[in-house]
């Protein structure tokens, strides 16, 4: 079984990749071949609203004609079992490199038909992960929910099915002191970042154990 897990973040040692980390760790523990994939190392951009997934007979009916750095990447999602996305929330939304990635990846396989049918080959499982700076109750009344669920939304009509893990409240930086951030406590930020986030890699590890098994 493989599985893989996409890389939304700049960064490679923080909050996204780590939980990420622990997501493809708790799929090696069941046995599954892993790999991870950080977008901030391709070259790409997002839709480019040629249509050629969507033209009747075309050569790339059903798939996204782009010869850039997803075409490869695009190929191993769809050889892989399960495949779970993770992004830091940036301005209320995931980066905008998953964010194009996103588009990308979904686009080619929504077949414009009434009911909505989805023209991605076999079966696989689908999960998202998402850190954010702000807590649950910030996180809803600022309306990043709602963007959470259209995510959820697009990732079942396509793959038929989704999970979410969302890590609240993280902590940005190893020194606040060097940041104009006083909006928030570095104190409070130590904490969750001791004591909650190891709860959410754990959430992780079982949430990639759990895709395998």
């Amino acid at each position: 079984m493989k599985v893989i897990a996409i890389n939304g973040s700049p960064r490679k040692k923080w909050n996204t990749a780590t939980l990420l980390e622990k997501a493809l760790e708790g799929a090696a523990s069941k046995g599954a071949e892993t790999e991870l994939i950080h977008l901030y190392d391709l070259n790409y951009k997002g839709c480019i609203s040629c249509f050629a997934c969507k033209t009747i007979g075309g050569k790339s009916y059903g798939r996204c004609p782009v010869k850039d750095d997803l075409k490869p990447v695009f190929k191993k999602i769809e050889e892989a079992d399960a495949i779970i996305l993770g992004s830091p929330i940036y301005l209320g939304r995931v980066s905008g490199e998953m964010a194009s990635f996103m588009e990308r990846l979904a686009f080619q396989y929504m077949e414009y038909k009434n009911p909505p049918q989805s023209l991605f080959p076999g079966k696989v499982k689908s999960a998202i992960i998402y850190t954010g700076n702000v807590d649950e109750e910030m996180l809803k009344a600022m309306g990043i929910d709602k963007n959470i669920e259209f995510n959820t939304n697009m990732m079942i009509r396509v793959f038929g099915n989704t999970e979410t893990l969302i890590s609240f409240d993280t902590y940005q930086f190893d020194d606040y002191s060097k940041f104009e951030v006083t909006r928030f406590d570095p104190i409070h930020k130590a904490k969750v970042r001791e004591e909650i986030f190891p709860i959410d890699c754990k959430k992780a590890f079982e949430m990639g154990a759990g895709m395998v098994s």
